[in-house]
């Protein structure tokens, strides 16, 4: 176990700093007083980094972490960490990890029982589904699709039966060969496309996909895709007395309990945990919503 104090040890510690989307006024005052304290701040490319930091007033020296160099540079400052530095890691727009590098060093500086402090402040793609109008929790983040076709196909496939809304990044270059996909894939749902996201052009459209297509070649900016679940497997009624008589069938034919629950959540779709709360008497068989 790895119980980490944030604010209790002298522990060396690496900071993850969100940085402004698109409006500088959102970089918040902790952001700033952090990246003034540590001693090295990692970021995905120095010069634009470096652009943002002068803007603030900010004076330290700038190491690159990106994908393409991630083994050296996690290496790198886990060295610094052990030299009793303070690190913060910055992306070029937002918070770091979300669709962008630092996956390895948080996981292998935690490991090593280092402090990771995150920093609270922009992220894309929580603009978007509060302002969508659609369901806002629960959520996935699925980030970019796959640029080909194929792949984009395959990855939809895996979220086609997902009740909870779904949400992507997109280039405005593939948004509508991305959008088309949507429509074979998960049907005509119900979506909002955020784009420019805190600039003076920001917008949002919400529409069917069907709707909102004819226009997506003319779509410029980043943009962030939020798409409505399942609607129809989320709200079909259940007959719960059904379910049982299959979960006693299966156990009688030589199943064990578990793994007659097991069985029939897989050929309903109805999760395992509502299926044993109605086994073991905590739903009664009348049927949900």
């Amino acid at each position: 176990m790895n119980r980490q104090k944030s604010f209790e040890n002298e522990k060396p510690t690496l900071y993850l700093v969100p940085t402004p989307i698109g409006n500088l006024n959102e970089m918040t005052p902790r952001a700033i007083d952090i990246l003034n304290s540590v001693d090295v701040i990692a970021c995905e490319d120095t010069r634009n980094s470096g652009q943002l930091l002068k803007h603030f007033g900010i004076s330290k020296r700038l190491i690159a972490y990106q994908n393409f160099n991630e083994a050296s540079s996690t290496k790198g400052i886990i060295n610094l960490l052990s030299q009793g530095n303070n690190v913060a890691l910055i992306s070029d727009a937002g918070y770091p990890l979300i669709n962008d590098p630092g996956q390895r060093v948080v996981s292998e500086v935690t490991a090593l029982g280092y402090n990771v402090v995150p920093i609270s402040g922009c992220s894309a793609f929580l603009n978007a589904l509060v302002a969508s109008g659609l369901i806002a929790q629960p959520f996935i983040f699925i980030g970019f699709l796959p640029p080909s076709t194929h792949d984009c196909v395959k990855k939809l496939r895996l979220y086609q039966s997902y009740p909870m809304t779904l949400i992507m990044y997109e280039a405005p270059h593939r948004i509508e060969k991305m959008l088309q996909s949507c429509l074979d894939v998960l049907g005509d749902r119900h979506i909002c496309i955020a784009r420019e996201l805190t600039k003076v052009h920001e917008e949002f459209i919400r529409g069917t996909i069907s709707e909102i297509l004819p226009i997506a070649s003319e779509l410029k900016g980043e943009m962030v895709v939020v798409i409505e679940g399942n609607q129809d497997d989320y709200e079909k009624d259940i007959d719960m007395g059904q379910i049982m008589n299959m979960v006693n069938t299966s156990i009688e034919s030589g199943m064990s309990t578990s793994a007659a629950i097991k069985e029939v959540a897989k050929q309903t779709g109805i999760s395992k945990n509502q299926i044993y709360d109605l086994v073991h008497g905590k739903t009664d068989q009348k049927g949900v919503c």
